[in-house]
């Protein structure tokens, strides 16, 4: 096993090659080895798995990946970091490295390649590799966290899971109960999509520079079957956004003043008369409302 890069060495490599984060990026550098391990443990990776990583930077992550999974593909947008990460990565012979945004990577594409290296061996005969599935492991940036992770689970690519470090906000959000001031249209889709569970704390100082904020490695499990069947997966989701838009508006306010449900000719009226076939009060805020309940109003409506 080739040794990997230490917190120290982390602070050296970047030094010796006068590298500092950049801010359009949201780059901090993770240091804490103990950080690293439990996200690996964390992802639950085996030689049988691909794995995408997002934002390798000079990896530090990418290379205990590449010790862990049978295959790894980094995506960098930061094209300077490409060669670093490649001279960190000698040695391996199992990944590849895409200079890339991933929110403009096609990432059906990349699923389909993944497919088919599965579906030719891709080096191991093991059964999960002949599945075809992915997991998705990353240190992501705070500024595009929620782009990222509702790109990944709209697209129905064959996932098996998302390990990423987030703010640590918005790992709470991601798993918050209905009622709280955390709960909203992001809880409601990663419910729709996965069992998610904060598996680890990340303080501040495990990173350089030093964010401002602690963080979170949240594991994101993709369902097998989703748990709730909405007649319209696309309107449910309006409905939701349009309930959150302005939280301390009432539900039916919430609803009838967005233009685009005003275009299905979704009224007060249609509103109010859905929420009493279920048994709601016509003054419910959208936070008080379970998946469930989202669905039944949607098909409602």
């Amino acid at each position: 096993m080739k040794d990997l890069i230490s917190p120290r060495n982390t602070i050296q490599f970047l030094q010796e090659h006068g590298i500092s984060a950049k801010k359009r990026y949201g780059q901090n550098f993770l240091i804490d080895p103990r950080v690293l391990k439990r996200i690996i443990e964390g992802a639950g990776i085996t030689k049988a798995d691909t794995i995408l990583e997002i934002g390798p930077g000079i990896g530090t992550m990418t290379q205990a990946l590449c010790e862990a999974a049978g295959h790894v593909i980094a995506v960098e947008i930061d094209r300077d970091m490409i060669p670093l990460l490649v001279e960190n990565l000698a040695g391996y012979d199992n990944y590849e490295v895409i200079n890339d945004d991933i929110l403009k990577v096609d990432l059906k594409e990349l699923a389909e390649r993944i497919s088919d290296r599965a579906e030719n061996g891709g080096g191991t005969a093991e059964p999960a590799v002949a599945g075809g599935k992915f997991k998705v492991v990353a240190n992501l940036p705070y500024y595009i966290t929620t782009p990222i992770i509702m790109g990944l689970l709209e697209q129905d690519l064959p996932l098996d899971s998302i390990t990423v470090m987030v703010q640590k906000e918005v790992a709470e959000r991601m798993q918050a109960q209905p009622g709280t001031k955390d709960y909203g249209a992001l809880t409601l889709a990663v419910q729709y999509y996965t069992k998610a569970e904060i598996i680890a704390n990340v303080p501040a100082n495990c990173f350089i520079p030093r964010p401002n904020v602690d963080s979170a490695v949240i594991r994101l499990s993709l369902h097998e079957e989703r748990p709730v069947q909405p007649a319209d997966e696309a309107k449910m989701f309006r409905v939701i956004r349009a309930s959150f838009a302005q939280r301390r508006k009432t539900l039916v306010n919430g609803l009838k003043n967005d233009p685009a449900l005003q275009t299905e000719g979704i009224d007060r009226e249609r509103v109010e008369t859905a929420l009493t076939k279920m048994g709601l009060d016509p003054n419910v805020r959208g936070e008080r409302l379970s998946l469930a309940e989202f669905a039944q109003l949607s098909d409602l409506l």
